[in-house]
């Protein structure tokens, strides 16, 4: 009798078993993170698993219903039937990175350790990554990436983004079996839904809750700062942006990243013509008189003194924010070869770029040193 009921034991457990080896991809609809700001991503799992998907939508500018995914095996579970994407087992613990904001949202999780390469080393920021410069590998970056080089770090997931078209380096990839993940973070308008993608990556280093708890801080300190800036109800300054680029001065739409953020602050951008989805070109004349109305005018191009711009723009010194010494960039952390961390750690800390952007609105609402932005002289 005993034999007999470890024996049928045993068979329903193989039955259980088998019934959970196999899944189908229409399983995976379970939402798990669904972004509250950002919106390329989102993590689906099924009922009863531990496995999940990581789905990045429209990951390059023009892209229209074009959708990626990463499944990230969990307990020997298989991959689910149907699925054509990524495939990684467990959590992704040698990561190469193919740009720095991935490199900020891994060090605010703490995880920069489970990077062994990265493209462009002499442009990163980061302590962590610089501290360990000798055992991290430089793969290269644009149309001259190292494939052998990555190769032999033997990577579990490369981290990569797409421009204007799927990246080239995605059939590489596929050719030489080594998982990637679009990350979109780029192409995210608002501020907050930029940090977001860090909950994404804290999804392959198998560790969302910390993702979401380091993420939460973020909106909790932007939008104490943005109802400060609109209890005190202050005039708000005109903002002149960019230098010109071919005789062309760019400026963004006004739905933009930095557009929102001039906003939130307290400040008004002078050009409210740009209702599209990128950037549009005025002439020389056209910025001048806007430059001429401006109180303020940021990001002047690389610039770090005035006499940088006075060389660019030789015309423009007699205009208001000239004058009245209110230039300032966002270059205050840079590095000797050009790399600058508003563009690495900034990404991950909308919430300090509101603050400086306040500081130079409205100083007397912010006591704080500015983080990464300062004014030129």
């Amino acid at each position: 009798m005993r034999t007999y009921l470890v024996a049928a034991s045993l068979i329903i457990m193989s039955l259980i078993s088998c019934s959970r080896s196999g899944s189908t991809l229409d399983e995976y609809n379970l939402p798990l993170y669904s972004p509250e700001y950002a919106s390329g991503f989102y993590i689906t799992g099924a009922e009863g698993r531990e496995s999940t998907v990581v789905t990045v939508t429209n990951p390059w500018q023009g892209a229209d219903s074009v959708s990626t995914c990463l499944f990230i095996s969990r307990n020997g579970e298989s991959t689910p039937e149907g699925f054509d994407g990524c495939i990684i087992d467990g959590e992704a613990k040698r990561i190469v990175t193919m740009s720095s904001s991935h490199i900020a949202m891994l060090d605010a999780l703490d995880a920069t350790d489970r990077i062994v390469g990265v493209s462009g080393l002499k442009f990163i920021s980061s302590d962590n990554i610089l501290s360990r410069r000798d055992s991290i590998t430089d793969v290269g970056y644009d149309g001259n990436i190292n494939y052998e080089l990555m190769l032999s770090l033997s990577p579990d997931l490369v981290l990569i983004y797409g421009i204007s078209g799927e990246s080239p380096m995605t059939s590489k990839l596929k050719e030489l079996g080594i998982p990637y993940m679009y990350v979109a973070d780029y192409l995210e308008e608002s501020p907050l839904g930029k940090a977001e993608w860090l909950v994404a990556l804290a999804e392959i280093i198998g560790d969302r809750e910390r993702g979401k708890s380091v993420f939460s801080v973020i909106p909790n300190n932007y939008n104490a700062i943005k109802q400060r800036v609109a209890e005190a109800n202050l005039p708000k300054p005109g903002v002149m942006l960019n230098t010109p680029y071919n005789d062309i001065w760019y400026m963004p739409s006004n739905g933009s990243y930095a557009i929102q953020l001039i906003d939130d602050a307290g400040g008004r951008f002078v050009y409210d013509k740009n209702h599209g989805n990128a950037s549009a070109g005025i002439d020389i004349e056209e910025a001048y008189r806007l430059a001429s109305e401006a109180d303020i005018w940021l990001y002047p191009g690389m610039a770090t003194s005035l006499d940088e711009v006075k060389t660019m723009v030789p015309k423009f010194v007699d205009t208001k924010p000239f004058v009245n010494d209110m230039i300032f960039n966002n270059n205050l952390r840079s590095t000797p070869n050009g790399g600058n961390d508003y563009y690495e750690s900034g990404i991950v800390h909308p919430d300090l770029i509101l603050r400086d952007l306040v500081k130079i609105f409205h100083p007397e609402l912010i006591d704080e040193e500015f983080i990464y932005h300062h004014r030129l002289k």
